[in-house]
């Protein structure tokens, strides 16, 4: 029986390790295509920083996985108020005065749970036998 998961526990971290290999490498193809799309265009926006800034936080959260083996939840708390940023810079004009509240309310309740996130490993870690 212990056997069998050993077996299982080394197939799930393989697949997951080549889950990690293709985000990571589908990251860098997506940035090479958005640099070329700059050069092509010979200019760069906000939109295009923050873009490529996203793909920095997938790979930097890939690469803390791999180190870790832990995923931070904050990591994806960080890309998705880029995200709306990026949202509210790119459809400012478009966007009724109702749904800019609500991405910026969306924002602002990411930032506090983040808030709430930091607090909580502050004043209550991990024990290190819990696997924190």
């Amino acid at each position: 029986m212990n056997n069998i998961r050993s077996i299982g526990h080394t197939a799930l971290t393989w697949a997951q390790d080549v889950g990690l290999l293709v985000i990571a490498v589908a990251t860098l193809i997506a940035v090479g295509f958005e640099i070329f799309s700059m050069i092509q265009a010979k200019t760069v926006t906000l939109a295009d920083l923050l873009l490529l800034f996203i793909y920095l936080e997938v790979l930097a959260m890939i690469a803390i996985y791999l180190d870790s083996g832990k995923l931070p939840v904050r990591m994806p708390l960080y890309i998705a108020i880029v995200a709306l940023a990026r949202y509210l810079i790119l459809d400012m004009k478009n966007l009724d005065t109702w749904r800019m509240l609500g991405v910026a309310a969306a924002a602002l309740l990411i930032a506090f749970a983040i808030l709430v996130i930091r607090f909580g490993h502050t004043k209550y870690p991990y024990r290190e036998k819990d696997g924190g």
